[in-house]
């Protein structure tokens, strides 16, 4: 079974903290009472939904989605249920999982339990995303629109960018079991940008 882990795009998705500025905005710039087809232009933050955040986003002169390998983001994940987690992931929250080196690390917390934006949802702390990479693993995803919340300095983000890890947010992980499967994130073709929306599955095993 296919299972779809992305958030779909909608004038109604929810964005970072509410900010309006964030919120993905919807014109048809043609339609049937003025012409024979129609057509929709979109205006969206790149960190709308599903997305891949690349090294530029937190880290001056950073790497950009140019970076991007698209054999790098086909792999196998496990998906960790920490639902009981309320405020920040750490490093012992790991130590009951066989973490295999190339993973893609899936959190599963409360907050795929909404679609309502949560100002305390639970986050990746910079000693989960150290213990993280000491598993060698290719990336770590969550289902907020942040992995930290309130970090100064960002250091999960530059703990992970820096040692080239890849960070997925945005995952809706509702009714995924926690386990291993086949995991796929394909993003957007956009050049030389800090981030790129992205579609993501996984696949059980067989």
């Amino acid at each position: 079974m296919i299972h779809d882990i992305s958030m779909a795009i909608s004038k109604d998705i929810q964005v970072y903290k509410n900010k309006e500025i964030k919120k993905p905005f919807f014109i048809d710039i043609a339609n049937y009472s003025n012409g024979s087809v129609y057509e929709t232009n979109m205006t969206f933050n790149l960190h709308t939904g599903t997305h891949i955040d690349f090294p530029l986003h937190i880290i001056e002169h950073g790497e950009t989605s140019d970076s991007l390998e698209l054999s790098d983001l086909i792999g196998e994940a496990i998906v960790i249920d920490l639902s009981k987690v309320q405020d920040g992931i750490h490093s012992c929250d790991f130590i009951n999982y066989e973490i295999k080196e190339n993973d893609f690390v899936l959190l599963k917390t409360k907050n795929s339990e909404t679609d309502h934006f949560l100002f305390d949802y639970t986050y990746l702390a910079e000693d989960g995303a150290s213990y993280l990479i000491s598993k060698n693993i290719k990336g770590v995803g969550i289902d907020a629109l942040g992995i930290e919340r309130s970090q100064v300095g960002h250091p999960t983000h530059k703990v992970l960018l820096n040692n080239g890890l890849f960070i997925i947010e945005g995952l809706r992980l509702k009714g995924i079991i926690e386990g291993r499967y086949d995991f796929i994130i394909l993003p957007l073709k956009i050049s030389n940008v800090e981030a790129l929306p992205a579609r993501a599955i996984l696949i059980d095993k067989a």
